[in-house]
Protein backbone atom coordinates (compact mmCIF):
# COMPACT_ATOMS: atom_id res chain seq x y z
CA UNK A 1 0.00 0.00 0.00
CA UNK A 2 2.98 2.49 1.02
CA UNK A 3 4.48 1.96 -2.99
CA UNK A 4 0.92 2.55 -4.40
CA UNK A 5 0.72 5.80 -1.99
CA UNK A 6 3.89 7.16 -3.14
CA UNK A 7 2.78 7.31 -7.19
CA UNK A 8 -0.56 8.77 -5.84
CA UNK A 9 -1.45 12.21 -7.14
CA UNK A 10 -4.92 12.17 -5.03
CA UNK A 11 -5.98 10.06 -1.88
CA UNK A 12 -9.85 10.07 -1.56
CA UNK A 13 -10.98 9.23 2.64
CA UNK A 14 -14.23 8.91 4.34
CA UNK A 15 -13.30 11.01 6.91
CA UNK A 16 -14.58 11.54 10.19
CA UNK A 17 -11.90 8.97 11.40
CA UNK A 18 -13.38 6.21 9.90
CA UNK A 19 -10.17 5.50 7.80
CA UNK A 20 -7.65 6.90 10.08
CA UNK A 21 -5.39 3.88 9.89
CA UNK A 22 -4.40 5.42 6.26
CA UNK A 23 -2.07 7.60 7.92
CA UNK A 24 0.68 5.15 9.01
CA UNK A 25 0.52 4.04 5.10
CA UNK A 26 1.03 7.81 4.28
CA UNK A 27 3.76 8.35 6.26
CA UNK A 28 5.34 5.12 5.55
CA UNK A 29 5.08 6.25 1.42
CA UNK A 30 6.71 9.89 1.80
CA UNK A 31 4.38 11.94 -0.65
CA UNK A 32 4.07 15.25 0.78
CA UNK A 33 0.87 16.14 -1.72
CA UNK A 34 -1.31 13.52 0.47
CA UNK A 35 -0.35 14.12 3.76
CA UNK A 36 -3.09 15.79 6.07
CA UNK A 37 -4.04 19.82 4.23
CA UNK A 38 -1.75 18.42 0.99
CA UNK A 39 -3.27 19.55 -2.24
CA UNK A 40 -4.26 15.14 -3.22
CA UNK A 41 -5.79 14.83 0.20
CA UNK A 42 -9.59 14.83 -0.37
CA UNK A 43 -12.10 14.28 2.85
CA UNK A 44 -15.60 13.78 1.07
CA UNK A 45 -17.19 14.56 4.70
CA UNK A 46 -16.61 17.97 3.99
CA UNK A 47 -19.77 20.29 4.65
CA UNK A 48 -21.73 16.93 5.11
CA UNK A 49 -24.49 17.34 8.13
CA UNK A 50 -23.92 14.39 10.39
CA UNK A 51 -26.04 12.60 12.24
CA UNK A 52 -25.49 10.86 15.96
CA UNK A 53 -22.79 13.48 16.99
CA UNK A 54 -22.22 12.73 20.55
CA UNK A 55 -22.82 15.78 23.04
CA UNK A 56 -20.93 14.57 25.52
CA UNK A 57 -17.10 13.17 25.72
CA UNK A 58 -16.23 9.38 24.22
CA UNK A 59 -13.88 7.50 25.65
CA UNK A 60 -13.67 3.34 24.82
CA UNK A 61 -16.05 2.11 27.42
CA UNK A 62 -18.72 3.10 24.93
CA UNK A 63 -17.62 1.22 21.83
CA UNK A 64 -16.79 1.84 18.60
CA UNK A 65 -18.45 5.62 18.93
CA UNK A 66 -17.25 8.48 16.15
CA UNK A 67 -16.56 11.61 17.93
CA UNK A 68 -17.53 13.68 15.01
CA UNK A 69 -20.66 12.04 14.30
CA UNK A 70 -21.95 8.81 12.64
CA UNK A 71 -19.50 8.39 9.69
CA UNK A 72 -21.63 5.93 7.05
CA UNK A 73 -23.11 9.04 5.72
CA UNK A 74 -22.65 7.96 1.68
CA UNK A 75 -25.60 5.56 2.49
CA UNK A 76 -27.60 8.51 1.65
CA UNK A 77 -28.07 9.01 -1.80
CA UNK A 78 -28.91 12.93 -0.92
CA UNK A 79 -25.82 13.68 0.31
CA UNK A 80 -24.11 12.84 -3.23
CA UNK A 81 -23.82 16.23 -4.46
CA UNK A 82 -21.70 17.56 -1.68
CA UNK A 83 -19.90 14.42 -1.49
CA UNK A 84 -19.07 14.62 -5.47
CA UNK A 85 -18.14 18.34 -4.99
CA UNK A 86 -15.37 17.42 -2.66
CA UNK A 87 -13.88 14.66 -4.83
CA UNK A 88 -14.40 17.43 -7.96
CA UNK A 89 -12.24 19.46 -6.39
CA UNK A 90 -9.47 17.04 -5.43
CA UNK A 91 -9.29 16.21 -8.48
CA UNK A 92 -9.28 19.55 -10.18
CA UNK A 93 -6.47 20.66 -7.52
CA UNK A 94 -4.34 18.16 -9.36
CA UNK A 95 -5.62 18.31 -12.53
CA UNK A 96 -6.54 21.61 -13.45
CA UNK A 97 -6.75 21.41 -16.56
CA UNK A 98 -9.57 18.62 -17.05
CA UNK A 99 -12.15 20.72 -14.47
CA UNK A 100 -14.44 20.65 -17.29
CA UNK A 101 -14.50 17.30 -17.52
CA UNK A 102 -14.76 16.33 -14.08
CA UNK A 103 -17.77 18.45 -13.97
CA UNK A 104 -20.09 17.80 -16.88
CA UNK A 105 -19.11 13.83 -15.34
CA UNK A 106 -19.99 15.01 -12.24
CA UNK A 107 -23.33 16.48 -13.58
CA UNK A 108 -24.45 13.65 -15.61
CA UNK A 109 -24.35 11.25 -12.84
CA UNK A 110 -26.30 13.39 -10.48
CA UNK A 111 -28.85 13.61 -13.10
CA UNK A 112 -29.37 9.85 -13.01
CA UNK A 113 -28.76 9.56 -9.21
CA UNK A 114 -31.68 12.57 -9.81
CA UNK A 115 -33.84 10.46 -11.59
CA UNK A 116 -33.59 7.63 -10.06
CA UNK A 117 -34.10 9.05 -6.25
CA UNK A 118 -37.31 10.12 -7.89
CA UNK A 119 -38.68 6.83 -8.06
CA UNK A 120 -36.98 5.77 -5.09
CA UNK A 121 -39.00 8.74 -3.26
CA UNK A 122 -42.12 6.92 -4.64
CA UNK A 123 -41.67 3.39 -4.32
CA UNK A 124 -40.55 3.56 -0.37
CA UNK A 125 -43.27 6.27 0.46
CA UNK A 126 -45.56 3.40 1.93
CA UNK A 127 -42.66 2.11 4.31
CA UNK A 128 -42.35 5.92 5.98
CA UNK A 129 -42.49 5.37 9.55
CA UNK A 130 -41.69 1.73 9.23
CA UNK A 131 -39.21 0.28 12.01
CA UNK A 132 -35.82 -1.61 11.28
CA UNK A 133 -33.53 -3.00 13.97
CA UNK A 134 -29.56 -2.89 12.57
CA UNK A 135 -27.22 -4.73 13.58
CA UNK A 136 -24.15 -2.11 13.48
CA UNK A 137 -25.02 1.64 13.44
CA UNK A 138 -24.22 2.11 9.91
CA UNK A 139 -27.87 2.66 8.24
CA UNK A 140 -28.85 5.31 10.07
CA UNK A 141 -28.57 7.89 7.48
CA UNK A 142 -30.47 5.80 4.60
CA UNK A 143 -33.07 5.39 7.05
CA UNK A 144 -33.55 9.05 7.45
CA UNK A 145 -32.96 9.70 3.94
CA UNK A 146 -36.60 7.68 3.53
CA UNK A 147 -38.42 8.28 6.26
CA UNK A 148 -38.00 4.77 8.31
CA UNK A 149 -36.93 4.60 11.92
CA UNK A 150 -33.99 2.96 13.81
CA UNK A 151 -35.75 0.94 16.77
CA UNK A 152 -32.66 -0.67 17.99
CA UNK A 153 -29.25 -2.14 17.29
CA UNK A 154 -27.96 -6.03 17.89
CA UNK A 155 -24.75 -5.02 19.25
CA UNK A 156 -24.49 -3.74 22.82
CA UNK A 157 -22.83 -0.47 22.24
CA UNK A 158 -21.06 -0.31 18.90
CA UNK A 159 -18.19 -2.29 17.79
CA UNK A 160 -19.36 -4.66 21.04
CA UNK A 161 -20.98 -7.95 20.99
CA UNK A 162 -24.23 -7.77 22.64
CA UNK A 163 -24.89 -9.16 26.12
CA UNK A 164 -27.75 -11.73 26.56
CA UNK A 165 -29.85 -9.93 28.69
CA UNK A 166 -29.12 -6.64 25.19
CA UNK A 167 -30.72 -9.43 23.39
CA UNK A 168 -33.20 -10.28 25.96
CA UNK A 169 -34.65 -6.29 25.62
CA UNK A 170 -33.99 -6.18 22.07
CA UNK A 171 -36.36 -9.07 21.34
CA UNK A 172 -39.02 -8.26 23.63
CA UNK A 173 -38.80 -4.51 22.11
CA UNK A 174 -39.23 -6.22 18.57
CA UNK A 175 -42.09 -8.14 19.43
CA UNK A 176 -44.02 -5.07 21.24
CA UNK A 177 -43.42 -2.75 18.56
CA UNK A 178 -44.12 -5.08 15.38
CA UNK A 179 -40.27 -4.57 13.95
CA UNK A 180 -40.02 -7.23 11.10
CA UNK A 181 -36.65 -6.54 9.72
CA UNK A 182 -33.45 -6.51 10.97
CA UNK A 183 -30.33 -4.57 8.64
CA UNK A 184 -27.23 -6.95 8.46
CA UNK A 185 -24.24 -6.03 6.60
CA UNK A 186 -22.14 -9.09 4.69
CA UNK A 187 -19.50 -9.50 7.58
CA UNK A 188 -22.52 -9.16 10.68
CA UNK A 189 -22.77 -12.24 12.59
CA UNK A 190 -25.56 -13.24 10.32
CA UNK A 191 -26.15 -16.28 12.98
CA UNK A 192 -26.71 -14.72 15.97
CA UNK A 193 -29.11 -12.07 13.52
CA UNK A 194 -30.86 -14.74 12.60
CA UNK A 195 -30.98 -15.73 16.10
CA UNK A 196 -32.62 -12.87 16.86
CA UNK A 197 -35.16 -12.38 13.91
CA UNK A 198 -36.20 -16.17 14.96
CA UNK A 199 -37.23 -15.47 18.42
CA UNK A 200 -39.22 -11.94 17.86
CA UNK A 201 -40.70 -13.32 14.30
CA UNK A 202 -38.50 -10.78 12.28
CA UNK A 203 -36.73 -11.35 8.39
CA UNK A 204 -32.69 -10.80 8.41
CA UNK A 205 -31.92 -8.39 5.43
CA UNK A 206 -28.30 -8.38 4.57
CA UNK A 207 -27.64 -5.32 2.96
CA UNK A 208 -25.36 -3.39 0.93
CA UNK A 209 -23.26 -1.01 3.47
CA UNK A 210 -21.11 -0.10 0.55
CA UNK A 211 -20.74 -0.58 -3.14
CA UNK A 212 -19.54 -3.97 -3.90
CA UNK A 213 -20.80 -5.58 -0.40
CA UNK A 214 -22.94 -7.82 -1.98
CA UNK A 215 -23.40 -9.04 -5.41
CA UNK A 216 -25.16 -6.70 -7.92
CA UNK A 217 -23.97 -3.92 -6.03
CA UNK A 218 -21.29 -2.82 -8.05
CA UNK A 219 -21.39 1.08 -8.32
CA UNK A 220 -23.03 3.79 -5.83
CA UNK A 221 -26.30 3.71 -7.68
CA UNK A 222 -26.51 -0.22 -7.98
CA UNK A 223 -26.00 -0.34 -4.17
CA UNK A 224 -28.43 1.60 -3.37
CA UNK A 225 -31.11 0.36 -5.56
CA UNK A 226 -30.73 -2.76 -3.88
CA UNK A 227 -31.13 -1.71 -0.59
CA UNK A 228 -34.45 -0.21 -1.71
CA UNK A 229 -35.19 -3.54 -3.62
CA UNK A 230 -34.57 -5.42 -0.72
CA UNK A 231 -36.53 -3.30 1.68
CA UNK A 232 -39.14 -3.02 -0.35
CA UNK A 233 -39.85 -6.66 -1.69
CA UNK A 234 -39.23 -7.29 2.63
CA UNK A 235 -42.18 -5.25 3.64
CA UNK A 236 -44.34 -6.41 0.67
Amino acid sequence: MMLKLRRADLLIENGLQLDSWVDVAVQGANNPSIIRGGRGRVEISRGVQLLEAPTTGVDRSMGDVHPLGNPHFSLDPGLAPTITQNILDGLARVAPGHRATFEKNRQAFLARLDQEMGRWTKIMEPLKGAKAVVYHADMVYFLTRFGLVQAGMIEDRPGIPPSPQHLVNLIRQMKDERVTVILVGPWSDQKLAARVAEEAGARVLVMASAVGAVKGADNYIAAIDYNITTLVEAFR
